[in-house]
C-alpha cells in the first residue's frame, strides 16, 4: 500500500498549499494586525515608566529599559510572522472586513511606540551601540509608521465610504485605530526637533507636520465619534469580546493631551493652549475611563470573556500616563503627578494580567486556533 508525503497528501485532498511553506505553521496565519495592540501595550508600560514624575531610580530606569526591549522583540517577532505568513491560503486578510480592516491601525503604532522608546525608556540599551542609534532608530520607525498610518487611515475610510456596507449597529470604538495613528505620530514626532540642525527649515517644518498630524487625527476622531456613541446608545450593549475596545476612546484623548504637552517643549508659544486643551481633555479622559471602568466590571461579573481585545486596557491608559505627566512638566502641579501615577499603576497592572492570559492562550493555543 502507497504511503503519500505530506504534500502528495494536500494535493490529494485539493488543499495544496504554495511551496516554499511547507514550514511555516499554520499557526502564523492566525497573527493578525490585532496582535500588534501587544506591541504597544508593552511598549507604553517602558515609555510610562521613562516619564514618571517625582519617581526616579535605577531599579524603576533598568525596568522600563527591559519592558522597551521586550516591545522591540515584540515587533520583529510580529512582523517576521507576518511576513512569512503572508502567502498561507488560510492567513489572516484585514481588509476582508471593517472589523479586521480597523487593527491596520495598531501595526503603525507599534512602530511609533517602540521607536520613541529609543530616545527614552530603551536609550541606556541603545546607547551602548552607538551614540546616533537611538536616534537613527526613532527616526526610521517615526517615519515608517507616519506614513503607514497615513496609509492605514485613508484606505479604511475609503473602503468604509465606498466597499464596507456597515449599519448603525455595526459601528464600535475599535474604529478609532486607524485615525488615532496620526496622534501618535504628532506626540511623538517633536522628541527629534531637538536632533535636527538648528539653522534652515528643518525643526519648523518638523513641528508643522506634527501639528498638521493632530488636526488630521483630531477632527477624525470628532466625526466618528457621534456614530459609536449612537450605536452605545440605540442599539444595547456591545458585544462581550468588544467590551474591552471602550477604553480605547482614550487613546486619542491622552495622546491628544500628550502631544500638545510636546508642542510646548518645543515651541514654549503654544504652553498655554496645550495647558487649556489638556487639562479639559484630561477631564474627560477620567469620566469617560469611570464609565468603561463601571462597564468593563458589569461584564466581568457576567463572565467576560479573554480575548486580544484585553490589550485595549494598557495603551489607551498608557497614554493618558504620558498625558498627565506632560501636563505635570508643564505646571509643576502635584495634582498631576499624583495622576500619572495612579494611571500608570492602572496601567502597570492591566498589562501583567493580559500579558500573562496572553502567553497562556498562546502556549495552550487557544488565541491561534480557528
Amino acid at each position: 500500500m502507497a504511503t503519500l508525503t505530506p504534500s502528495a497528501a494536500d494535493a490529494a485532498a485539493g488543499t495544496a498549499r504554495p511551496r516554499g511553506l511547507l514550514r511555516v505553521p499554520a499557526a502564523a496565519g492566525r497573527f493578525g494586525p490585532n496582535w500588534y495592540a501587544a506591541v504597544m501595550g508593552t511598549a507604553i508600560v517602558g515609555n510610562g515608566a521613562h516619564a514618571l514624575p517625582l519617581v526616579r531610580s535605577s531599579a524603576l530606569d533598568d525596568a522600563a529599559a527591559g519592558v522597551w526591549l521586550l516591545s522591540l522583540l515584540l515587533l520583529v517577532a510580529l512582523a517576521g510572522t507576518r511576513l512569512a505568513a503572508r502567502r498561507l491560503p488560510d492567513r489572516v486578510r484585514a481588509l476582508d472586513a471593517p472589523s479586521t480592516a480597523v487593527f491596520l491601525g495598531c501595526p503603525p503604532m507599534a512602530m511609533l511606540a517602540v521607536g520613541a522608546g529609543a530616545l527614552g525608556a530603551g536609550a541606556p540599551l541603545v546607547g551602548a551601540v552607538g551614540p546616533a542609534a537611538g536616534v537613527a532608530l526613532d527616526a526610521a520607525l517615526w517615519a515608517g509608521g507616519t506614513l503607514y498610518g497615513l496609509g492605514v487611515a485613508v484606505r479604511v475610510l475609503y473602503l468604509l465610504l465606498t466597499r464596507y456596507r456597515v449599519g448603525r449597529g455595526d459601528s464600535a470604538p475599535s474604529w478609532l485605530l486607524p485615525v488615532v495613528a496620526p496622534m501618535v505620530s504628532a506626540a511623538l514626532g517633536p522628541a527629534l526637533i531637538p536632533h535636527l540642525p538648528a539653522g534652515g527649515q528643518a525643526r519648523e517644518t518638523l513641528l508643522t507636520l506634527c501639528v498638521a498630524l493632530f488636526g488630521a487625527s483630531l477632527l477624525a476622531v470628532l466625526v466618528l465619534l457621534p456614530a459609536i456613541w449612537s450605536r452605545l446608545v440605540h442599539e444595547g450593549p456591545l458585544p462581550p469580546v468588544l467590551v474591552p475596545t471602550l477604553f480605547l476612546v482614550l487613546g486619542p484623548l491622552g495622546q491628544s493631551v500628550t502631544a500638545g504637552t510636546q508642542f510646548a517643549a518645543v515651541a514654549p508659544a503654544v504652553r498655554g493652549f496645550a495647558l487649556g486643551y489638556g487639562a479639559a481633555v484630561t477631564g474627560f479622559a477620567l469620566l469617560w475611563l469611570g464609565v468603561a471602568g463601571a462597564v468593563t466590571v458589569r461584564a466581568l461579573r457576567g463572565g467576560l470573556p479573554f480575548a486580544m481585545t484585553w490589550w485595549a486596557y494598557t495603551f489607551p491608559v498608557g497614554t493618558c500616563v504620558t498625558g498627565a505627566a506632560g501636563l505635570w512638566r508643564l505646571t509643576g502641579l502635584d495634582l498631576f503627578a499624583a495622576l500619572a501615577l495612579a494611571l500608570f499603576a492602572l496601567l502597570l497592572t492591566a498589562w501583567a494580567v493580559v500579558g500573562l492570559r496572553t502567553v497562556r492562550g498562546v502556549v495552550s493555543g487557544e488565541l491561534t486556533a480557528r
